[in-house]
């Protein structure tokens, strides 16, 4: 899915654009002095737990408190990363506005889910944990001589000094974020718009593409995609039913879930007996996942880690079972059983399994003319002008659609199969010829893919589920190519042809499909 830009026609600053107004340090900084005049110090405010609605009126005692109440020790997370002052900022910020639990933070490893710029931004205005000392932390305090008293007075004037431009600074920051905001802005939107046709500008504007994965990741940060994905009850009750139904795989086990989203197969596993459950994602959906596992009373099993499977450190070394509900349109879309063959390659112990177990890909014929006069032939006439020259362009895209059964001109034949417990990234591309048996004498329009999972391993009661057109329709639909020219076909004809998977080389989330039918030959785009 490459991003695209429009060509301005210029290399220089358009004249109508003009720099964003920023705002004059020195300026702010002698106005934000004039605001906090007449304050109080921090000695007169309260600040509230990291976890909890409870207020204190000292740093000290928020620590105390979150080390007895809620299990964090801010010190130890300080020492075990290494952690700066702006590390020490980050986390704080973090732990406002993510809302995860003591145990969790105790738990992460590198990459630090804390350390995006955006965490320097105070979450709670006027945060007095912002202005410790994390030196205070993790050295003894020094012990004032008791005859010092002028210069104990004199030091609490500097501390008291130091905290009123610690806040200064702290004001600064936020404002100098939004500035660099505004210059990040206002420079996207003109390269953007700077001619395309030199290698500056086209450089410029392959530099500002977002990261394909970026945008996978973030996808699944919203709430829509996970809401259709536990109403799709062929999907959702098909994983439950084999996790309840064959309770003896999880039973006093480790489980890792790769690809958690709401956490629904952790706590599936969790209910069915697991020792512990590890879920895994990348998205921001994680954070709710949290929620959610807290609301359930199962955090004491479920431990949640945000992160790429390929990138984090999970918390124990090998896991007896893993789970994972990867499947995406005509099986192989997005990728995602790549991280499920890495983690099972780092993390299964010895005669463990994967789940789902196998999967394969089926192939069937279609006839529907009135479709295929929809999808083409509209372009010939529209609103009385003449758009057929975009048949090229959509004839090549896949359609993603809930096929009429009835359509069906053929027997289905299996092109892939899939054992998810010995399959390499190697075996997600591949070529297969394939046979289908003609049922009806018509037209073939158009050739369908589908999928079938199966839940088999060591299972006393197996489970499988099917996307196919004649079966409960499922959020994954059909994965239709359309054929360019109609293919004449008759009852009882052998229709031969092969079939080409590959990943696109620059979105490797996303297919290339290429079909020859009767030496007709046509390559699909699945993105």
């Amino acid at each position: 899915m490459e991003s695209r830009a429009a060509s301005a026609g210029s290399s220089g600053l358009p004249a109508e654009e003009e720099m964003p107004e920023l705002s004059d340090g020195e300026d702010a900084w002698e106005e934000e002095e004039e605001e906090m005049e007449g304050e109080g110090t921090a000695e007169d405010r309260r600040t509230c737990c990291l976890f909890c609605d409870r207020f204190f009126s000292s740093a000290e005692d928020v620590f105390s408190h979150c080390k007895a109440e809620h299990h964090f020790n801010v010190s130890e997370v300080i020492k075990k990363h290494g952690l700066d002052f702006y590390g020490y900022v980050k986390l704080i910020n973090f732990v406002r506005l993510k809302k995860p639990t003591g145990a969790y933070l105790s738990s992460v490893s590198s990459p630090l889910p804390w350390e995006g710029e955006e965490y320097l931004k105070p979450e709670l205005e006027d945060d007095l944990l912002l202005q410790f000392d994390i030196e205070d932390l993790c050295e003894p305090a020094n012990i004032l001589p008791c005859n010092g008293l002028n210069e104990s007075v004199m030091l609490l004037e500097q501390l008291k000094h130091a905290e009123h431009r610690a806040r200064l600074a702290e004001a600064a920051l936020a404002r100098a974020q939004d500035d660099l905001q505004k210059m990040k802005l206002f420079a996207q939107d003109f390269v953007l718009k700077a001619d395309v046709g030199s290698s500056s500008s086209s450089s410029a504007i392959a530099d500002l593409q977002e990261d394909e994965d970026g945008v996978y990741f973030s996808s699944y940060g919203h709430y829509g995609i996970h809401e259709e994905m536990l109403k799709d009850k062929v999907r959702t009750e098909s994983y439950r039913d084999f996790i309840y139904q064959n309770p003896q795989i999880f039973r006093d086990k480790v489980v890792l879930d790769v690809g958690c989203g709401t956490g629904i197969l952790s706590m599936f596993a969790a209910r069915a007996g697991a020792k512990k459950v590890i879920g895994v994602d990348q998205s921001e959906i994680i954070y709710q996942a949290m929620d959610i596992i807290r609301l359930n009373k199962l955090e004491d099993i479920i431990t949640l880690v945000k992160g790429r499977i390929e990138e984090v450190d999970l918390p124990l070394e090998k896991v007896d079972v893993i789970i994972s509900e990867w499947m995406g349109y005509f099986l192989l879309f997005e990728s995602m059983l790549d991280s499920v063959i890495y983690a099972k390659d780092k993390y299964l112990a010895e005669g463990g399994s994967v789940y789902p177990d196998s999967c394969s890909i089926s192939l069937v014929a279609v006839g529907d003319m009135n479709k295929h006069e929809e999808k083409l032939l509209f372009w010939e006439d529209v609103y009385g002008f003449d758009m057929s020259c975009m048949k090229k362009a959509v004839i090549p895209e896949a359609v993603v659609e809930v096929l009429d059964p009835s359509t069906l001109i053929s027997t289905a034949t299996v092109i892939k199969h899939i054992d998810c417990n010995t399959a390499s990234t190697p075996d997600l591309e591949f070529s297969s010829d394939f046979t289908l048996k003609i049922t009806t004498g018509t037209k073939c329009t158009a050739i369908a893919g589908y999928f079938d999972v199966f839940f088999e391993r060591n299972c006393h009661n197996k489970v499988l589920f099917s996307t196919g057109p004649q079966c409960t329709k499922t959020h994954w639909k059909q994965t239709v190519f359309l054929l360019e020219k109609p293919i004449p076909v008759e009852a009882g004809e052998a229709l031969r042809g092969k079939i080409t998977v590959r990943k696109n080389r620059k979105d490797p989330r996303s297919l290339f499909i290429t079909l020859v039918v009767k030496d007709r030959q046509q390559t699909y785009s699945l993105q």
